[in-house]
């Protein structure tokens, strides 16, 4: 559904993934919804288990931002849930899937993945999901109103976002 659409404005295309987050021996799923136009992580939420439930609670956050055009995800369970759409659809958008292996689809919410994990989950060890939650929570404020993007003429993804 998105190939060769022209994403002009906020709202326009949200992206949505999960990725794991590693915590003193195990691990941590994060979820995040991204405004593609400003690359604003409108929410995010971290499970110690991979159900539907912490996704669904994310949309929620993130359409207190507002009503999407399009929420473009990979094909998981988490997405692919009745309870998932209903949501999707109830609140006025369309649901495009990414093909399978191709993360290419996905390209915006992936190098937010890169950046975060480079940039801060790999540089840190995280002793619990408190931990975890404070450290991706500061890194998520800061991506969002202090990182410039060049892709974004040297505007954080908030100015974008809200047009300031």
């Amino acid at each position: 559904m998105l190939t060769n659409l022209k994403i002009t404005a906020q709202n326009q295309v949200w992206g949505t993934d999960i990725t794991y987050i590693p915590v003193n021996g195990g691990y941590l799923y994060l979820v995040a919804y991204l405004d593609l136009y400003s690359r604003f992580i409108l929410s995010w939420r971290l499970s110690n288990s991979l159900d539907s439930s912490f996704c669904l609670e994310a949309l929620e956050m993130a359409f207190k931002h507002g009503q999407p055009k399009i929420i473009n995800s990979d094909q998981g369970v988490q997405y692919t849930s009745h309870a998932y759409v209903d949501l999707v659809r109830n609140n006025g958008a369309q649901i495009s899937m990414s093909g399978k292996g191709k993360c290419w689809d996905n390209i915006f919410v992936e190098r937010f993945w890169r950046s975060l994990k480079y940039e801060e989950v790999y540089l840190n060890q995280y002793r619990n999901s408190l931990d975890a939650h404070e450290n991706i929570s500061n890194y998520i404020e800061g991506y969002n109103k202090q990182r410039p993007h060049s892709s974004l003429n040297y505007k954080t993804p908030k100015e974008i976002y809200s047009g300031t």
